[in-house]
Parts: C-alpha cells; sequence; structure tokens
C-alpha cells in the first residue's frame, strides 16, 4: 500500500476527493479543512494500493494539485487493516508488478545526474577493474561490477524514451559520457603509475587471461547477456520487490572493458583499446535497448488492465458514495 498526502486548494478538494473515492483500491480517506498554511488549503489523506497508484496520481496531476497544492507519497511498510485489504484485492493486477511512473522519473533523475560522487564511483570502479584485467583477477572484476554506478544513467536514458522526456534523456547521457571519459582518463593515468612503480607491465596485459580475456572479446553472446541483464535491472527498478542491483551489475561487463581499454590505451595495444571499447558500446546498448523494450512492455501491459477493466468488475467501488471521506 502507499499513503498520499495531499494540499488541496479549498476550490479543488471535493474534486479530489470524488477522484479519490473513485478509485478503485483506495481506502482510509481523510479529509482536514483549512489545516494547511504553506501553501493554504485543505489536507487530504489516504491509503491506495500500489496498483492502482499510478492511475490515482494521474488524475490528480490532471487536476493540477501538483502546481497548485502538494502531492507526496510513501511506502507504507505495514497496513493491519480489513480496507486495506479488501483494498489491495479490488485493485487490479499484483502490486510487485505496478510501475509508478513519476516514482521512476524521480528516482532516475537523481542517479542520474552528473556529480562528483558520481564522477568519484565510476572511476574508482574503473581502477578497481584494470587491476582485475591486468592480474586476471575475477573477484577484482566482479567488486568493481558491484561499486559502479553507471546503471542509474542507463535506466534513467530508459525511462526518458518511454517517457518522452528529453531533458532527463540529455542528463542521463551527458552523465555516462563524461563519467566514462574520466574514468578512462584517470585510470589510463592510474596504469602509467603502476607501471613505473611495477605493479603492471604490457607483458601481463597480452598475455593469456582465462578469467578476464572476455572483456575485449566481444560477440553476440556479450550482447545477449546485456539485454537480459538490462531487462532485470529495469524490473528491479521498477518493482515493489526490488532489491539491490548488484547482481545486474556483475552480469554486465561495461566498466571492467572501459578499464582494459584504458589500459591497453597505455601500453598503445590499439587491437585490446578497440575491441575493449566496442565490447564497452555493444553492452551499453544491450542494456539500453532492452531496458527501453522492458518499460514498454510494462506500460502496455497496465494499459491493457485499465481498458478491460468495467465499472461492474468492483460493485463496491461503484457504489461509493461520494464525500463520504473514510470508508
Amino acid at each position: 500500500m502507499l499513503h498520499l498526502r495531499l494540499i488541496t486548494p479549498s476550490d479543488r478538494t471535493d474534486d479530489v476527493v470524488r477522484l479519490i473515492e473513485t478509485t478503485v483500491g483506495t481506502t482510509h480517506v481523510v479529509l482536514l479543512p483549512g489545516v494547511a498554511r504553506n501553501p493554504a488549503g485543505d489536507v487530504v489523506l489516504c491509503d491506495v494500493a500500489r496498483e492502482a497508484g499510478d492511475e490515482l496520481l494521474t488524475g490528480l496531476q490532471e487536476l493540477g494539485i501538483e502546481t497548485t497544492g502538494s502531492i507526496a507519497v510513501e511506502n507504507i511498510d505495514l497496513s493491519l487493516s480489513k480496507r486495506a485489504e479488501k483494498a489491495e484485492a479490488e485493485a487490479p493486477g499484483e502490486g510487485a508488478d505496478a510501475v509508478l511512473w513519476e516514482h521512476l522519473t524521480e528516482a532516475t533523475h537523481e542517479e542520474s545526474t552528473l556529480s562528483v560522487t558520481y564522477v568519484a564511483f565510476i572511476t574508482l570502479a574503473t581502477m578497481i577493474a584494470a587491476c582485475g584485467v591486468v592480474l586476471d583477477n575475477a573477484i577484482l572484476i566482479v567488486g568493481a561490477m558491484a561499486v559502479g554506478p553507471e546503471f542509474g544513467p542507463l535506466a534513467g536514458i530508459c525511462t526518458a524514451v518511454v517517457r518522452r522526456a528529453p531533458r532527463l534523456a540529455l542528463r542521463s547521457l551527458i552523465a555516462l559520457i563524461v563519467g566514462f571519459a574520466a574514468a578512462m582518463l584517470v585510470t589510463a593515468g592510474f596504469s602509467l603509475f603502476m607501471d613505473a612503480v611495477g605493479l603492471f607491465s604490457k607483458a601481463q596485459l597480452e598475455a593469456d587471461r582465462p578469467n578476464t580475456g572476455f572483456v575485449y572479446a566481444p560477440d553476440w553472446f556479450s550482447f545477449v547477456v546485456a539485454v537480459l541483464a538490462g531487462a532485470a535491472g529495469t524490473l528491479s527498478l521498477t518493482s515493489s520487490k526490488s532489491g539491490a542491483l548488484v547482481g545486474v551489475a556483475i552480469s554486465v561487463t561495461t566498466v571492467p572493458a572501459a578499464a582494459n581499454a584504458a589500459v591497453a590505451l597505455t601500453y598503445g595495444d590499439t587491437n585490446q583499446t578497440w575491441h575493449s571499447t566496442e565490447q564497452l558500446l555493444l553492452n551499453l546498448v544491450g542494456i539500453i535497448l532492452a531496458g527501453i523494450l522492458t518499460l514498454l512492455a510494462q506500460k502496455w501491459f497496465w494499459s491493457l488492465h485499465r481498458s478491460n477493466r468495467r465499472p461492474g468488475d468492483f460493485p463496491s467501488a461503484a457504489r461509493r458514495p461520494t464525500g463520504t471521506p473514510g470508508h
């Protein structure tokens, strides 16, 4: 369940309450007239099943509440209420499958913004991966993948394409390009330093590397893995049951490929530099493509749910009396 706290202008409160009470999957409606001070107005509280949340938020935005008042949404970890159980049962679909598009846009906006912290994380991840590719150490590669923050901008691009948000797409693309460029530049300098102190060598880079050689050997299998990882990452991001994206990050080779390209460049190995860069681009394209298709599929799925729902399917909601806060 989700908890909504709304500040509404007094002349729009009746419309807001009517919208809440006619939206399937809502309950626990509370109206506090005139208590809001900044902005001035009424406060309306309600709970809504997650699977009905996006429909309600869309309706509230159509009423202009986000500009004339305020919309705040919180996750409810525990709700002991028969009415809440009934609301969840009436709402179409499953909460774990629901996508809150506004929440997704906000989350990807935050994760896809170019910042000092983002550049620091992706640079450190690439430097760790550089140690991994030179030493042919799979553990270091996994560690670098877990540290890398590049999924944020990738998810931002996918969300921007589906929601037709060019500013979010541009912001995410800048974070992705600038982040990798800065990380690879610093890693190249790091490789020169490590070579100077005798910890890196060209012989290590060009030796047979059974554990990490895949980062400069792009093929269709690499693309397939990237597509699967992109789909899994997007589902993890949109699902209420999502966990850390570490498992997804381990499945792709963006950061290790970037690291291998940077180290190979310092030794003048254009073959590995080119193929590592090709591996990096292949994975980025695969992840973005899979993310976009996954979001489009989810959007189509919920549109189908709504179009197939008939007013008579939920008689308790249809007979709900307008103007009665709380049920």
